[in-house]
Formats: structure tokens, sequence, C-alpha cells
């Protein structure tokens, strides 16, 4: 009898777990992480090549920075919160990301939340990448109304990169890094 029951609702009782799992937070990034892709790359005739590079960044957990020190460097320039899911998810991928190349490539996280909640999440989840606040007005080529977005620019000023959640660990943008650190 309960048997039955089962087989007749077996899709009722599968979605019903999928949306439990999606409920609950942890799930959420978990999923998102699994079905993160390698970012596209723009066409280098078509990218949008950053000319204004005044920007002052407050550290919160480095130095501050003037932007005008990333000109002929490859820089990654990431916009985030704690709160959005998507971005908790790519974090563990920018975090190795960095791991690997915080050498070479400028990484620039930016966040508007408060700098305890960030130093709090950074420690809670052992990340040590960059973090800062933008002081006064964010350029208008970094103008986004959502997040995560991460740019990607080259040595010349080209942005390469410009999307939302992505697996940045992969093989895919290893390579193009190699590739834009030997130009």
């Amino acid at each position: 009898m309960i048997r039955d029951w089962i087989k007749k609702r077996y899709s009722d009782i599968l979605f019903g777990i999928l949306i439990v799992l999606l409920i609950i937070p942890d799930t959420r990034v978990y999923f998102l992480r699994i079905f993160s892709f390698s970012p596209g790359v723009e066409n280098v005739e078509d990218a949008v090549v950053v000319e204004d590079y005044s920007w002052k960044l407050k550290g919160l957990n480095t130095d501050d920075f003037d932007f005008e020190n990333a000109r002929g460097q490859v820089v990654l320039v990431n916009f985030w919160a704690t709160w959005c899911t998507p971005c908790v998810a790519e974090m563990p991928s920018l975090q190795a990301l960095y791991k690997d190349y915080g050498d070479r490539v400028k990484f620039i996280l930016v966040t508007t939340e408060d700098r305890e909640r960030t130093l709090h999440f950074l420690q809670e989840k052992s990340f040590d990448m960059p973090v800062y606040h933008a002081i006064g007005h964010i350029p208008e080529y970094f103008q986004t109304s959502t997040i995560p977005r991460t740019f990607l620019i080259d040595k010349k000023g080209r942005i390469l990169v410009n999307t939302g959640r992505a697996d940045w660990n992969s093989a895919k943008v290893r390579r193009l890094l190699d590739k834009l650190l030997a130009e």
C-alpha cells in the first residue's frame, strides 16, 4: 500500500526534496558550484579599453590601492557580497586562482558591505584575497547592476572578460592568464 503511494507520488516527492535542498543556503552554494562554467572571453577587437585609471580603493584586509598602479598589469576586478549566494559559490575558485596567481595578477575584490562583516566572512572561509571598498565614483566601465560581476583586464587595458558567476579555477582561465602574462 505505501509502496503504491510512493510510486504514484514519485515525481512529487523528488520535486519536494529538490525544493527543500534549494532552500537550505549551503546546498544552493553547492549546486551553483557544480553548475559553474569557465567565463567567456571577448574578441580583442570588441574589447572595451580602460583608459581612465583614476579610481581609489580602501583596503579592508590590505593596504589602500590606487588603480593607477594597475596600469600595464593583468588585473581581475570582482564585485561581490557575503549575502550573494552566487558570489559565495564562486569564491573558492577565486581563492584557488589567487593562491597561484596572486603574485603576478592584481586581484581587486570590491564589496559595499561593512568591514567587520566582510572580515568575519573572509576569516570564517579562510580567504586571503585582497578586498576593498570603492572610494568615490566607480569608473563607468565597471558599472554593474548585478553581482557577482568580474572583469579581467590585460596589460593593454582591454577588458577581455566581463561576466557573472563563473568557475575561475578552470584550465581555460589558467591558460588565458598564462597567455596574458606572457604578452
